[in-house]
């Protein structure tokens, strides 16, 4: 009978977050996988039993086939048993937060469309003047700071896109640290300059689960009071459209709208975050590309796109299968856990030629950064035009990229971008 099994010591390291702070580490893993074994049996230690998916046809597939596989009938993010455990127990349900990513179906369509206009390439055109304008405010700043060593991460790749979505979701300025603590918290935490601290009982296998609940708590109390203020003072943002919200005629539980605010805080700006850091990284690593650019800033879109499948700030999310299935030879049965690797999928030899090249040639750049199918990505044409118009101010500007040390990862198996990026850039 044919063994599907990772090794052990393999599956335990694809769950470790430790190993998403080395690149080279985790392709070594997603490499060997395409090659051998894409389709392959994980049990790690502590955690529930799962299929590895590395391919990228297997990937898309799965992404676009959502009456087979379902996001909402087991936990998006492969965390501990324990962990799930403790969110189950508490909550009733394996997610911490009902979101779009956490339903299927007709809700899943009704609750996308829901804010889908906003995020359309027609509407998201009448915003590129505020975004443009707040990408002025932060090439002004790296400009104060020409030929100082700085850290891009965060003093660059973090706070434009974090400005860019709470505008727009329509959270006060004072209070964007307070959202950008709240969603490293969130994807972070599991990094130790993250993490929050909650007081240990029971099981320590379950803490991430509680604090991944005590984070959310925080972002309810603060969107409650939010919601409450829109309802008596609508305006033009989203936050009025959710502190309102009906689908069917019905409004909107608790619940979900919290989802749905959680959903567009963290995520509407940590991956863009992490893909404009590896997109400086590479200006740095492979010079040719800065003089390029500036000849020819149509290719600006390429070098995005080649940046969002370069970084895969999203390394995995869960699906579970809705019927026995086959796939690659093997039996996925009904109830199986399947996680989706984009970053292995995006560096797959058949689909990426020399993959691990940084290439702005590709075309087309069939990327899996924003996923596939009904879960795409919802901000993916807003992300896509924060990043052409943050370059499109930069690169005429910009005379030398220099990287002063070494890019660090922050510790997550999940979200896992660039949170230190030391440069020297100089402008003028």
């Amino acid at each position: 009978m044919p063994n599907y099994d990772l090794p052990r010591d393999v599956a335990n390291r694809l769950v470790d977050p430790q190993t998403y702070t080395n690149l080279d580490r985790l392709h070594e893993i997603y490499s060997w996988a395409r090659a051998n074994n894409p389709v392959a049996r994980a049990m790690p230690d502590g955690h529930d039993p799962f299929w590895v998916i590395t391919k990228h046809a297997d990937v898309s597939m799965i992404s676009r086939n959502n009456e087979l596989f379902h996001n909402g009938d087991y936990s998006v993010v492969c965390r501990p048993k324990a962990s799930i455990d403790h969110v189950i127990a508490s909550t009733g349900s394996p997610h911490i937060v009902r979101s779009l990513v956490h339903i299927d179906g007709d809700e899943h369509r009704g609750l996308r469309a829901l804010t889908q206009s906003w995020f359309m390439p027609n509407s998201i055109l009448k915003l590129e003047d505020r975004i443009r304008s707040l990408a002025r405010l932060t090439i002004a700043k790296l400009l104060q700071q020409s030929g100082q060593v700085i850290d891009l991460a965060s003093d660059f790749g973090l706070h434009y896109p974090l400005n860019v979505i709470m505008d727009i979701l329509g959270v006060p300025q004072e209070d964007f640290p307070h959202m950008l603590r709240l969603t490293q918290e969130m994807f972070g935490g599991e990094d130790i300059e993250y993490k929050r601290e909650i007081p240990r009982e029971g099981d320590a296998s379950s803490a991430i689960g509680k604090a991944l609940l005590s984070v959310v708590a925080d972002f309810k109390h603060y969107f409650d009071r939010l919601t409450e203020e829109r309802r008596k003072y609508p305006r033009n943002d989203i936050a009025s459209l959710l502190a309102n919200a009906a689908v069917n005629g019905q409004p909107i539980d608790e619940a979900t709208r919290l989802g749905y605010y959680v959903i567009i805080a963290a995520a509407g700006h940590h991956t863009v975050s992490s893909s404009t850091s590896v997109a400086m990284w590479a200006l740095c690593r492979f010079p040719e590309l800065l003089p390029r650019l500036q000849a020819d800033r149509s290719l600006i879109p390429q070098f995005i796109d080649e940046s969002l499948r370069y970084a895969s700030p999203v390394r995995h999310f869960m699906r579970t299968a809705t019927a026995d299935t086959n796939l690659r030879n093997r039996t996925i049965r009904k109830d199986d856990w399947l996680m989706l690797c984009y970053g292995s999928a995006n560096h797959d030899e058949e689909v990426f030629p020399q993959p691990f090249m940084f290439n702005i040639d590709r075309k087309p750049n069939r990327h899996l950064a924003f996923g596939a199918g009904a879960h795409v990505c919802l901000g993916q044409h807003l992300a896509n035009m924060e990043m052409r118009i943050l370059f499109e101010e930069l690169i005429p500007r910009l005379l030398v990229a220099e990287l002063a040390g070494k890019m660090e990862f922050t510790v997550s198996n999940f979200v896992s971008g660039p949170k230190r990026l030391p440069v020297r850039c100089v402008l003028q």
